[in-house]
């Protein structure tokens, strides 16, 4: 994937395709829509029933003739007709027709660091059936360092770790382009599911995903406080009762330390990869996390005390890469401008 700023500024819309969430920025406009990707579907009719925050209330809650479905997975449109539903409801009538009277309007899409051709193919026919006559596709990567301020097109190491839900993109950037960069299958989910392994195998109880996040949010200390434990509402496994138990916030640390690690090998694989100068640049810009699982408890500290590197978090990680997008489109990145020396 190629970036041309001069094709970019000629969009006029932005597209954040996650696993997680689905995220539109509008020139002009700024962000219109931030909305989980899932959507709610009668499989006896095929309507689509709900779709972004009302979808995701709807799952494992819903009878059998409704089915909660993700379009998305780990950055890649899987189920490109759900993936235009889903989008058509989201970005809505009105800008919709706004659209419309654009007969040359374009669109630029964020995908994963070394998409395969068919991932591409599939992004594009979401947009284009939405009315995109084309496509501009972006590396996240460069998307999300960018939204996160860091200064991509100087000739300086800068090293962006994105934490999806389904994956985690390294990369180290220089002069605009990713000089090095790996994909670890290791996100937001595969945190989820250590949690709810460790609360089904140490206190027998049975946790729904969307009770992980609440979890997650008391490891962090994001609720003002941290305890020792904290209690956590499920269902037996053996009685199949509603029950509490009281969990031991440390153990459940140490218990999502196993995944974490997978990271940390990602983020030695690209440093091993680059040159001796950009690693040593690095030694004083430090890391900057984004992506909407930047804020696992832990990972912070985890990757500071592997590398010695200062480790940041960008101030909206979670919209990082959608922010980059809209910037680019915008015409806020100029690029550093080398122009060929006379023989």
């Amino acid at each position: 994937m190629t970036i041309s700023l001069a094709q970019l500024r000629r969009c006029s819309a932005a597209v954040d395709l996650g696993a997680a969430r689905t995220r539109v920025y509008v020139k002009n406009q700024g962000l219109v829509v931030d909305e989980p990707t899932v959507a709610a579907v009668n499989t006896r009719t095929g309507a689509l029933l709900a779709v972004g925050a009302q979808a995701e209330v709807m799952d494992g809650r819903t009878p059998d003739y409704i089915r909660v479905v993700r379009p998305v997975s780990g950055g890649t449109v899987v189920d490109i007709e759900m993936a235009q539903r889903l989008l058509r409801t989201l970005v809505g009538d009105k800008l919709r027709k706004t659209w419309r009277r654009r007969p040359t309007m374009r669109a630029a899409v964020c995908l994963p660091y070394g998409s395969e051709p068919l991932a591409q193919r599939a992004a594009v026919e979401t947009l284009t059936g939405l009315g995109a006559r084309r496509v501009e596709l972006v590396d996240t990567l460069v998307a999300a360092a960018i939204g996160s301020g860091l200064p991509v097109e100087q000739p300086e190491a800068t090293m962006i770790v994105v934490c999806g839900a389904g994956t985690t993109q390294v990369a180290v950037l220089s002069l605009g382009s990713i000089v090095a960069a790996e994909t670890v299958q290791v996100g937001g989910n595969a945190i989820d599911h250590a949690v709810i392994q460790h609360l089904r195998l140490h206190h027998e109880l049975m946790l729904a995903g969307q009770a992980v996040r609440p979890l997650q949010l008391i490891l962090s200390g994001g609720d003002g406080r941290t305890p020792g434990s904290t209690e956590v509402h499920g269902r037996d496994v053996v009685s199949g009762m509603a029950r509490s138990v009281h969990v031991d916030t440390e153990r459940v640390l140490d218990a999502i330390t196993t995944p974490l690690t997978a990271i940390l090998d990602g983020i030695g694989a690209v440093l091993r990869r680059c040159p001796p100068d950009l690693v040593a640049d690095l030694g004083e810009r430090g890391i900057m996390l984004a992506g909407g699982s930047a804020l696992i408890p832990g990972l912070e500290p985890m990757i500071h005390q592997a590398t010695t590197m200062p480790v940041h978090t960008a101030d909206r990680p979670d919209t990082c890469a959608v922010m980059g997008l809209g910037a680019m489109i915008e015409g806020k990145v100029q690029p550093l401008h080398l122009d060929p020396m006379a023989p």
